[in-house]
């Protein structure tokens, strides 16, 4: 079935700034992906100034993940409800004092704190980039923009290590870690001058109400199993931490019942029950914590070449960069491959396994002596496998999801990815740093580590069965609705019904386009 091509828009009630505007929103999102990586360069640094236990390393990346994904979806409705343009700008304002205060920490205790509220003001950011995209442009410009969001989360996420190293290595002065926030400040205040100046607000006119209720049990169910991973092992695992882990599934059960309480009193749930029901939500849901918890290996890599081998953090960072490489690698064959769906997301997380069990043997086998080029080939073929797991992920849930629960799910699974890595930093971080402190060997150490990665990659491989089989279809131009031509005012009524506008997905997005 085709569409005559409607007529050319009249992109006049538009932004005539948009793309600047969006330029300056998309700067923003760039610090909180850099400020996510980029602490784990840092990592001997601040044990070293700190004197921080490894307890509180691991809280420090784990607990700045876990506060952007509990904030992420009720940043959204927010943002919908009270305008998208001022709580970005509340978001980025906090922001850019929380890296303030995490640069001048003067101990462990208040660099965990400031972390934390740190992932927090991201998270109340980045939901409201996309929702913005939404009514700022017109339709044909969105699948661009919505490109353009994209390659910023795969560059941001790639040049935290390289940006830390560089600054790192520069010592500049004198001030060795501390940089690497402060630099968050003047960016982040040119920022929010151009938000004034360019970017126009906007709400929904029917925005769903907050859930908080639902937000705070998901958030204990969360911290249930996240707080005795990282806190049990320095206190001998008492009764409680396994009581506490126990608890996890309990109140995860009680979160869907009280998810389908807020249906049937007329209030808009959290995430929407009818996904409870669903095959590619739910196998979404276990394939992107287990597989994404494989991003412990950062922890135990990076620590390793700079306090047990003696690199530099740039060195250790160059040393990493081939995992870039092979997520690149990837890319132009994307659009063929992606269609195929479960196959992909089995086969690349078997790829990632064997990319991370050549990282395993090659520390195991050089010892003191391991130099960057033996780590290149395991690097890379890490790199092709979660680039072809993650990408066929959300994809294979939003093309297997039924429409009207496509963006709830987008949100669900971008929510259990943040989630995953959280839980990886904890347990790959029990594992590598339990070693190291019952003075372990480094070597052994970070083999214990690593084997943990590999195990973790492959329970995700036969969990990728969970999704549903088949090819994938999106929509083509030629078979697909064609957009209705409306005016911001029409596109902020849209934004406050459709999910995936206030669910801080980027996928959602593309899929549609």
């Amino acid at each position: 079935m085709s569409f005559s091509a409607p007529p050319a828009p009249d992109t006049t009630s538009y932004n005539p700034r948009r793309w600047a505007a969006f330029v300056v929103t998309l700067s923003a999102a760039f610090m909180d992906l850099v400020d996510t990586t980029v602490i784990n360069v840092a990592l001997p640094s601040l044990r070293r100034d700190l004197d921080a236990s490894s307890t509180q390393l691991e809280w420090a990346v784990a607990g700045y993940v876990m506060a952007f994904a509990a904030g992420m979806i009720t940043a959204g409705r927010l943002g919908d409800r009270f305008g998208r343009l001022r709580v970005f700008q509340g978001g980025l304002a906090a922001f850019v004092v929380t890296s303030a205060l995490t640069g001048l920490a003067v101990n462990a205790e208040m660099l965990v704190a400031a972390r934390v509220a740190q992932g927090a003001s991201a998270a109340m950011m980045v939901p409201q980039v996309l929702a913005m995209l939404r009514v700022e442009f017109p339709p044909e410009e969105q699948h661009k923009a919505a490109t353009l969001f994209g390659l910023n989360f795969s560059v941001g996420g790639v040049a935290g290590p390289l940006i830390g190293g560089v600054i790192l290595d520069a010592d500049l002065f004198g001030l060795d870690w501390r940089p690497i926030f402060f630099i968050n400040v003047p960016i982040g205040i040119a920022a929010l001058i151009g938000t004034f100046v360019l970017c126009r607000d906007s709400r929904a006119q029917h925005a769903a109400t907050t859930d908080v209720r639902g937000l705070a049990i998901a958030t204990l169910a969360v911290l249930a199993l996240l707080y005795p991973l990282v806190e049990g092992r320095t206190m001998g695992w008492p009764w409680w931490t396994w009581v506490l882990m126990a608890a996890c599934p309990v109140l995860l059960w009680l979160f869907g019942r009280y998810e389908k309480t807020v249906v049937r009193r007329g209030h808009a749930p959290l995430i929407d029950p009818g996904l409870l029901r669903e095959r590619a939500p739910m196998g979404g849901l276990s394939v992107a914590v287990l597989f994404f918890a494989g991003t412990g290996y950062t922890l135990v890599i990076t620590v390793h070449l700079q306090s047990g081998l003696g690199y530099s953090p740039l060195h250790t960072a160059l040393t990493m960069a081939p995992f870039a490489v092979g997520v690149g690698l990837f890319s132009p064959f994307a659009p063929k491959i992606r269609p195929y769906g479960r196959p992909v997301a089995v086969v690349g997380s078997l790829l990632a396994a064997i990319g991370m069990a050549g990282n395993l043997l090659a520390v195991r086998s050089a010892g003191e002596d391991l130099h960057s080029w033996q780590l290149v080939p395991g690097m890379l073929v890490t790199g092709l496998g979660v680039s072809m797991t993650s990408g066929v992920l959300i994809a294979t849930v939003l093309a297997k999801t039924p429409g009207r629960l496509a963006g709830s799910a987008a949100a669900l699974v971008n929510t259990a990815i943040q989630v995953g890595v959280a839980v990886g930093i904890a347990v790959v971080g029990t594992v590598f740093f339990g070693s190291l402190d019952d003075d372990g060997k480094a070597v052994d150490a970070a083999g214990a580590g690593l084997l943990t990665v590999v195990i973790l990659y492959l329970l995700a491989s036969p969990a990728a069965l969970i999704l549903p089989p088949g090819r994938l279809m999106f929509a083509a131009a030629g078979n697909a609705k064609p957009p209705r031509q409306a005016g911001p005012a029409d596109a902020e009524e849209k934004s406050g019904t459709d999910d995936d506008a206030t669910s801080g997905s980027l996928t959602s997005r593309r899929t549609t386009d």
